[in-house]
């Protein structure tokens, strides 16, 4: 019986030893290299963006609205980024699409609050 041996002595190719300077730090870069760091708290910023949004911006419709005569596009404003938020991450998207959703969810909310309540 004919047997096949594998066998790793010699790797199949070699890499070219290469470094690669990158001088080129801006604010884009630094963010996402903090948002890298964070892959293995995923779940965390998952339930994070949940409790917050939870929280504090469902019921900022409602507020809008009732106190400041805010047009319901508010609430739809406010909806479609929860669900977003929603699907997206138990669809299984990546940590920076996390972190990066959850700040736009953020700051588009502060926006309308300063936008109805100013």
């Amino acid at each position: 019986m004919a047997t096949l041996k594998i066998t790793t002595d010699a790797p199949l190719f070699t890499q070219a030893e290469s470094t690669i300077t990158n001088n080129d730090i801006t604010l884009w870069n630094r963010c996402l290299s903090y948002a890298d760091s964070q892959k293995q708290k995923h779940t965390m910023w998952f339930m994070i963006s949940l409790m917050v949004q939870g929280v504090f911006f469902l019921p900022i419709p409602a507020a809008l609205m009732y106190y400041f005569d805010a047009p319901i596009i508010v609430l739809a404003v406010t909806m479609t980024l929860f669900f977003t938020n929603l699907i997206m991450n138990m669809g299984g998207a990546g940590i920076r699409t996390t972190l990066i959703t959850f700040v736009l969810t953020v700051l588009i909310h502060v926006g309308m609050v300063l936008a109805f309540v100013l």
